[in-house]
């Protein structure tokens, strides 16, 4: 087993211990990488591999702002061990969001590190996508509570971005209760709102009711 399983993954002023599904909310882009770039380092420094969805307006400022932080980003990306991908080759794909599909898809992105000599996949999603009015939309909150079946200690974290700035406020309360961890004002902190996925998704569809 590699010494990389099963250590604390310190993060946002934190350590992710048991649970590996985080929320974490930031109101503009300085704010984010100020949290998150020390666990973009550190993950590269472990061995571990990266896989980040962006916007893909936002994906060349992304790669600076990796690169200006002294990641080599071409190397990364050469070896395998950094993966890019925007929005339309993940969560939009054929200009929808089909949240099984989206599963299945995580479920390989994990799968894919211990696969290619990875000990864990840190996964960093920007989520902001989801104030569209795209179809299937309505099914994140679902994606999102399933999320928790299928993510460990084993396969490594995820965390969800969201600019509170474009996200819909409506929106906020349901997405913390998917996620058993939360970002907010930088401090990574257990989610008093969380609620396991079977009862959440019987709440969303009593409410659909």
């Amino acid at each position: 087993m590699s010494p990389t399983i099963g250590r604390p993954i310190p993060f946002a002023n934190g350590v992710l211990g048991k649970c590996y599904h985080v929320c974490a909310f930031f109101h503009s882009a300085d704010e984010e990488y100020r949290v998150m770039m020390p666990f973009y380092r550190d993950g590269l420094q472990r061995g571990e591999r990266c896989f980040h969805i962006v916007d893909s307006q936002l994906r060349a400022d992304h790669v600076c702002r990796l690169a200006a932080a002294g990641i080599d980003v071409e190397a990364v990306e050469r070896s395998g061990q950094l993966e890019l991908r925007d929005w339309q080759q993940t969560y939009l794909r054929d200009g929808r969001f089909d949240h099984s599909r989206m599963l299945a898809s995580m479920q390989q992105i994990l799968a894919e590190g211990p696969r290619d000599g990875y000990p864990l996949t840190r996964v960093m999603g920007h989520a902001e996508w989801s104030s569209g009015d795209w179809p299937g939309v309505k099914d994140l909150l679902k994606y999102e509570a399933r999320l928790n079946d299928i993510i460990s200690t084993d396969t490594g974290p995820v965390i969800c971005v969201y600019n509170l700035s474009k996200l819909a406020a409506g929106l906020v309360i349901d997405v913390m209760r998917t996620h058993p961890m939360v970002v907010i004002g930088g401090v990574l902190q257990e989610n008093p709102f969380y609620m396991p996925p079977e009862e959440l998704l019987r709440v969303f569809r009593d409410r659909d009711v």
